[in-house]
């Protein structure tokens, strides 16, 4: 879902492109704190969201949304068009496919189910499903908390399929996988990358207790979705709706079972070389993604369940602050990750790294962040991912600017 090929390598990961240059500190001109009042109010808060949309827009994408709460006021604001057909605007209530801010909820009932005692953090995720996975990996298992974390050392099953054939995601569209299916991708990549026992390319056991290197991969969150229908004895979507969906009211939050994008929504567009139009990606197989990031949502329902998070009305506090310990993804990187969480400290420098997660699959990235203290929020969504202009970065990171920072 975040790693593209070098073609769309703009996009690798849709909100790294979007961090801020450090600007040198300048004196203020006349006037300017008196501007910097205006700005800072909701008017001007609100005025400059819509600046940011309609660059983003003006960049190449078809249509961009975003809802932005701060205490108890809330602001929608979109531009564009939802449908390159009909010329339907896009509107702040649209539904769109959230790619991996799925890992969220996911992440969320593993926890809740922590907090019942039927899963313990730190346990072998093969003493749930058993066989699944090798039981040794780099030396040692594979725990829940690996998974959650991005730290398991199994490959990215999404990494296999895009190297399949020519038009890789076009295939992948109309797809059909089980989970099993989607693992067995990965541990088979694990087996002819690591080689076998006994070859010259066999890797050295890791160290008991070294902790495994951070590397996102989809594969995870397959395998956490399978441990949630094996500990709860319902599947995945049914799960999600009975513990997050129905008692939040997320009246646009769905986990879909067909192709199909239910409801009022926008249409998801990529530019793909040698095509004059842009193709439609709306439609898109179920399994493909599945666990790690097909939720369909709006902006108002992820505003309302990370605030949720952030409140502790989902999760006890010492699980929350679990799901909130930050591990550096990469040496000197604006972007941690923590258990179906990320922080960037680069959005607002000098404050408190805002937390939440990025999601991008075909037609779709989606953006949604909380500051630390919980008291700001935005969740923007556009119609495109893996062909998005850098310009349209470039204006959605002044959308963050505007309504998550302090200053």
């Amino acid at each position: 879902m975040r790693r593209r090929t070098a073609a769309a390598s703009a996009l690798l990961a849709a909100a790294a492109a979007l961090v801020p240059a450090a600007v040198p500190a300048a004196a203020a001109p006349a006037g300017a704190h008196g501007a910097d009042r205006e700005a800072a109010s909701p008017a001007g808060k609100a005025a400059a969201l819509q600046r940011a949309l309609d660059g983003i827009v003006a960049a190449g994408v078809p249509g961009a949304i975003a809802e932005v709460r701060e205490g108890d006021r809330t602001w929608r604001r979109s531009s564009g068009v939802a449908d390159l057909r009909d010329g339907r605007r896009a509107q702040p209530q649209d539904r769109f496919r959230a790619g991996s801010v799925t890992k969220s909820f996911v992440a969320t009932v593993v926890l809740q189910l922590v907090a019942e005692g039927r899963i313990g953090l730190d346990d072998p995720i093969g003493r749930h499903l058993p066989g699944l996975v090798p039981d040794q990996v780099e030396g040692a298992p594979v725990t829940v908390r690996q998974l959650l974390g991005h730290t398991s050392g199994i490959p990215n099953y999404t990494d296999v399929l895009r190297r399949d054939g020519d038009d890789p995601i076009r295939k992948l569209q109309h797809s059909h996988h089980t989970p099993r299916e989607l693992v067995a991708i990965a541990t088979k990549e694990m087996k002819e990358t690591q080689g076998t026992e006994g070859t010259p390319e066999a890797k050295e056991p890791r160290v008991p207790g070294q902790p495994r290197k951070w590397a996102y991969s989809n594969t995870n969150y397959v395998i956490l979705a399978m441990l949630i229908e094996k500990t709860a004895g319902r599947p995945l979507g049914q799960e999600i709706d009975r513990r997050i969906v129905r008692p939040l009211h997320l009246t646009g939050t769905t986990v879909p079972t067909t192709e199909r994008l239910p409801g009022r929504h926008m249409n998801g567009y990529e530019r793909l070389p040698g095509e004059t139009a842009p193709a439609d990606f709306t439609d898109f197989s179920p399994t493909a993604f599945w666990g790690p990031g097909n939720i369909v949502s709006t902006t108002s329902d992820l505003n309302r369940f990370y605030r949720a998070l952030s409140g502790g009305s989902l999760l006890p506090s010492h699980l929350r602050q679990e799901m909130r310990t930050f591990q550096e993804t990469e040496p000197g990187s604006a972007r941690a990750y923590g258990l179906g969480l990320e922080s960037r400290s680069a959005y607002c420098p000098g404050e408190q790294p805002v937390w939440g997660h990025t999601g991008s699959v075909p037609g779709y990235s989606t953006f949604s962040f909380t500051s630390a203290d919980g008291d700001r929020q935005i969740t923007l969504a556009v119609n495109t991912s893996l062909t998005i202009p850098e310009k349209a970065n470039d204006a959605a990171l002044k959308a963050f600017s505007a309504t998550l920072c302090k200053k």
